[in-house]
């Protein structure tokens, strides 16, 4: 690992500004991802401004009914909030999907979202990587590439987003709440993490030296009807291949709202509002889910070694809208014993 410098922020205004100070830095919450990232060489910044002792671990209600969940909670302690687990049952299940006991304890809010992807190529430093060295060139494309994307790629890029926690809430659309430089600000979460194109180096759409303040959860959070559907290699500790988050409002067996994404086939968590808007006023049937399945897929693309994600997403997204229709409120976890 590369000597760095070191900041413990005691406020918000002191963590920007210190990191606005020196010019190659980066915050540190849990450490879960980025101390791998710097050991590895991957990352190397030369100070690091740990934000973890700032007052925003809190997660407390909101005057229009939502949930604001603190960007310094740990995703341990977000996924066993009673009231999270009551109204956001989704989002307790996709956290407790993700990762073990023990990095849950340390992982935060904040840090969930800022997770890099985890392609083989992008911790190779002896293989070219656009997002790790800009304009090197993407080894998984052309290469073994069993894990990558299959929606929304570019020819810079094939990778994908890793974490669980944010598939449950591209579903649940909270807002994410900033700070930086240029004072305070909000972004949908739809919008915070963004496609590879031509810059696949950027994971998201944060200004330099903004920091995650919380997350603010809207108040409807589909706790009669969801499902977190994760498939992947082994029975535990495993990035999904494809995962899938799918809530439903339903007047008898009518959909009335629904929310459908997917984590595991894309640079970012996939939703897809058309699909959903195709769900509503339908009824939930396994032809209607069929039929969105397929709406989803229907630009999805294959990179050789992971051509078999296009089906198996299908099968995952039918699979989870029956089980959210059903009303089950509880989540699946398939593991794959052999590559398909």
């Amino acid at each position: 690992m590369n000597p760095f410098t070191y900041h413990r922020a005691t406020a918000v205004d002191d963590a920007v500004r210190d990191k606005a100070g020196h010019s190659n830095s980066a915050y540190i919450g849990g450490g879960t991802n980025l101390i791998d990232l710097m050991k590895e060489n991957v990352e190397r910044p030369t100070h690091l401004v740990s934000v973890g002792k700032l007052p925003l671990a809190a997660i407390e209600a909101l005057p229009d009914g939502g949930l604001r969940l603190g960007a310094t909670a740990t995703n341990a302690d977000t996924a066993w909030n009673e009231d999270v687990k009551s109204r956001y049952p989704l989002l307790n299940q996709a956290i407790l999907a993700g990762a073990s006991p023990q990095l849950r304890n340390m992982a935060t809010n904040g840090g969930n979202l800022m997770q890099r992807t985890r392609c083989y190529y992008f911790y190779d430093l002896a293989t070219p990587c656009n997002k790790r060295e800009p304009g090197s060139g993407c080894s998984a494309i052309g290469g073994y590439n069993r894990i990558h994307a299959i929606l929304g790629t570019s020819e810079a890029c094939i990778a994908t987003h890793p974490s669980d926690m944010c598939v449950a809430l591209a579903a649940l659309a909270p807002t994410v709440r900033v700070s930086g430089p240029g004072g305070e600000r909000s972004i949908a979460f739809e919008d915070f993490h963004r496609l590879p194109g031509d810059r696949p180096e950027k994971d998201n759409t944060l200004e330099p030296g903004e920091l995650i303040v919380s997350l603010d959860l809207p108040a409807k959070g589909f706790e009669k009807n969801f499902s977190y559907l994760k498939l992947r290699d082994r029975s535990s500790y495993a990035f999904a291949l494809v995962s899938v988050a799918a809530a439903l409002e339903l007047d008898g067996n009518t959909i009335t709202d629904a929310r459908l994404a997917l984590g595991g086939v894309a640079h970012k968590p996939w939703r897809d509002q058309e699909a959903e808007n195709l769900l509503k006023g339908q009824p939930a049937t396994a032809e209607t889910f069929a039929r969105v399945a397929a709406k989803v897929l229907e630009n999805a693309q294959g990179q050789g070694s992971n051509d078999f994600k296009i089906e198996l997403a299908r099968r995952a997204i039918v699979r989870a809208l029956r089980q959210a229709a059903e009303g089950s409120q509880t989540a699946s976890d398939v593991f794959l014993n052999s590559n398909p």
